[in-house]
Order: structure tokens, then C-alpha cells, then sequence
């Protein structure tokens, strides 16, 4: 399958800034065909140096003086779906402790309770994906930069980073690894960035979107981590940026797919 991603961001910048962008797609995502990442300031072209991080995420460090930040990427991805690999240890414990926006030892009694009956097998996260996906209204704008897992539960509404973090503490709070990924969707209406979870199965990772807002099978991964915390599209090192504007565009070159979220889905 072949896709276009691509986003467009605008910043005010009101102090010498650094600022850590993650928006480009992995280099574990696809094959690359074509890829074009600008950045300017005040017209002004700047380097953007970019740093790799785990599980084939890459991070652009842009440092610049005060005036109005643009950053543009696009590219042109075949993407296939990951071959079946052993496990690796050190993931699956990190994928196993709380975060800052998963706090799943918070969490173990309320799912021992609700989700104990659950089969100790491979359809255990798609069941808890499930039981979130039921509870849960994707409501935009419903929640803020600091709201976690419990925040989302008690308040039973969303977007879908919250969706992922209930998810994801859910699946650890019964001692299932998972983790985030943020994502290019095509087929994602309206259009932005989106967030689902993985969690850890037989042969690799098994995307959970508990939204049901965008076929698994077209994602584009970008970063994967712990939580939100990880994988924000933008980060302030130092110095004051406010993101101002944003475009997000994703689309497949052919038929969207269909997705049954009754069977198991990776992405690269």
C-alpha cells in the first residue's frame, strides 16, 4: 500500500528557542520514496538536525531566533506489514510499568474487578480496546495536556490520546504490556494526528485503536512510547514557542481498507 503524509505547523516564537519535532514518519514505518522536510523562519531557511530515537522514531531539533516558525513535511511511503519477530525483554518491561499519563497501579484493583473474566490469551487487548471503545465518547476538545488515565475514566469522554492511555493503563493493570504510538491515520475524519495503542502478542505488536476513527491497517507510525509524554509532535527545550497553526494530511493511493477489529492488525 502506498500513502502521501504530510503536515504543515506554524509557531510564534518570542524567545531564542529550541524546539524537538516529532512529525516525520519512522524509519521502521515504510519504504520511503520521496520525503521533503522544511523549515524557515520568517522566510528564512534553517537546518534541522535530526536525532534517532527507539523503535525507528526520528526527532528534528530546530533552534532559532524570535519571529514566526514554519515547518513543512511530506512524503511518499509504500507501506507493508511488519514481518513476525520474537519479543524483546527489555520492551515489554518497560511496556509493562506505569507512566505519567498511564498510572496503572492505580488502576489494578478497578480492573481486577471489571475486566478479571477477561481469557488469558491473544485476544485479551483487543477485549480491553473493546471495553473502552463502549465506555468511552470521542469528544474533541473534552480534555486537557495534563489529564491521565483515571481522568479519562471518571469523566467517560475523550479524545483519542485519552483513548489510548485508558487502553494502555487497562492492559497493564492486568499485566499485559502496552505502549503508545502516534500515528499518521488515513482515513481519519476530521484529519489531525492520531494516537492508538500496542500491546504486546505472540510474534510482535498488536495495534488497539479503542477509537474506531481510522483503519489499522493504513497507519503510518511515527514515535512509540510510554505515553504522550514520549511521542508529542513538539517540544519546547528551551526558549518560548506557541504553537499556532496546524495541518495534518494523510492519505492512501487506492482504496481505503476495511477493518474487523475483531482480528489482529500490525504496523510497521
Amino acid at each position: 500500500m502506498r500513502a502521501e503524509v504530510g503536515c504543515d505547523l506554524v509557531f510564534d516564537v518570542s524567545d531564542h528557542a529550541t524546539i524537538a519535532v516529532q512529525v516525520a514518519a519512522a524509519s521502521s514505518a515504510a519504504t520511503i520514496e520521496v520525503e521533503d522536510f522544511v523549515v524557515a523562519l520568517d522566510s528564512r531557511v534553517l537546518d534541522a538536525h535530526e536525532l534517532a530515537v527507539d523503535h525507528g522514531g526520528r526527532v528534528h531539533m530546530v533552534r532559532c531566533d524570535t519571529g514566526r516558525l514554519t515547518l513543512r513535511y511530506r512524503a511518499v511511503l509504500l507501506v507493508a506489514p511488519p514481518e513476525e519477530r520474537e519479543l524483546d525483554e527489555a520492551e515489554t518491561l518497560l511496556a509493562l510499568r506505569q507512566s505519567r499519563y498511564c498510572p496503572s497501579d492505580a488502576l489494578e484493583g478497578f480492573a481486577e474487578t471489571e475486566l478479571g473474566g477477561l481469557p488469558d490469551d491473544a485476544d485479551r487487548g483487543r477485549a480491553i480496546g473493546e471495553w473502552v471503545h463502549a465506555r468511552l465518547r470521542n469528544e474533541p476538545g473534552s480534555s486537557g495536556p495534563l489529564d491521565d488515565a483515571v481522568d479519562t475514566l471518571l469523566a467517560g469522554r475523550g479524545v483519542c490520546r485519552d483513548f489510548a492511555h485508558l487502553t494502555i493503563a487497562l492492559c497493564r493493570a492486568i499485566g499485559l504490556p502496552a505502549r503508545l504510538v502516534s500515528v499518521y491515520a488515513p482515513g481519519l475524519s476530521p484529519m489531525d494526528f492520531h494516537a492508538v495503542a500496542e500491546v504486546a502478542v505472540a510474534g510482535g505488536w498488536e495495534v488497539i485503536d479503542a477509537t474506531r476513527a481510522a483503519p489499522r491497517q493504513s497507519l503510518v507510525r511515527i514515535a512509540t512510547g510510554r505515553d504522550a509524554a514520549d511521542t508529542a509532535l513538539c517540544t519546547t527545550i528551551a526558549g518560548s514557542a506557541e504553537l499556532v497553526a496546524s495541518n495534518v494530511n494523510a492519505i492512501v493511493l487506492g482504496a481505503l481498507p476495511v477493518d474487523d477489529h475483531r482480528v489482529a492488525v500490525a504496523v510497521s
